[in-house]
């Protein structure tokens, strides 16, 4: 029962529809009408999540990965890869395009965030559940303030259920959530976007 829990909450809050649902907030949060909001949130979703998710779900398909939500360390490189590729089209694209500020900050803490943890991944299997649940906390309590504080609750449970699973160890899990956090920080503050909140 334990091992179920863990699975069903790893495969809810799992990095896809977590950063999906960030893009989501962010392309209402930052644009003044709903047409607007939709516009960004196509491009955005066209040019980051939707590209990887279906080449993962292919890869799954003709058996070159063992699951969508990828735990083999070498299996993850080439996924690491790809992803990278693609946010560098996001932030080149989203820029380009007058995209609004707050969607071009948390595209780029993204693709800052996969190119390091693509680098610690050569030697060490960082958590990647807890590093997007971390990120996206740390944002929504960047521009959310207090109310964006309360995803924290998710952090925990995600935690837990990558321990339960054994797919990391303490200090990855840890790890993870915390170099994330970090990184958001760091570019947002580059971005002059701290204490919007």
């Amino acid at each position: 029962m334990r091992k179920r829990l863990a699975k069903l909450t790893s495969d809810i809050l799992n990095p896809f529809l977590v950063s999906s649902t960030v893009i989501i907030l962010f392309s209402f949060e930052s644009t003044a009408s709903t047409s607007e909001a939709l516009k960004w949130l196509a491009i955005s979703l066209a040019l980051s999540v939707l590209p990887v998710f279906i080449a993962v779900v292919y890869l799954v398909r003709k058996q070159k990965l063992d699951s969508i939500f990828v735990s083999s360390r070498r299996q993850r490189k080439g996924i690491y890869l790809l992803a990278i590729g693609w946010a560098i089209v996001d932030c080149a694209v989203l820029p380009y395009l007058g995209a609004p500020r707050l969607l071009v900050a948390t595209f780029t803490a993204g693709l800052a965030g996969i190119v390091i943890f693509m680098v610690i991944n050569l030697w060490w299997k960082i958590s990647l559940h807890t590093a997007f649940v971390a990120a996206s906390v740390t944002v929504l309590i960047i521009v959310y303030g207090a109310t964006g504080a309360l995803t924290a609750v998710l952090l925990p449970p995600v935690a837990w259920a990558r321990l339960e699973m054994e797919h990391h160890s303490p200090a990855q899990v840890a790890s993870g959530a915390l170099l994330a956090a970090a990184i958001v920080v760091l570019v947002f503050q580059l971005f002059g976007l701290i204490g919007m909140g």
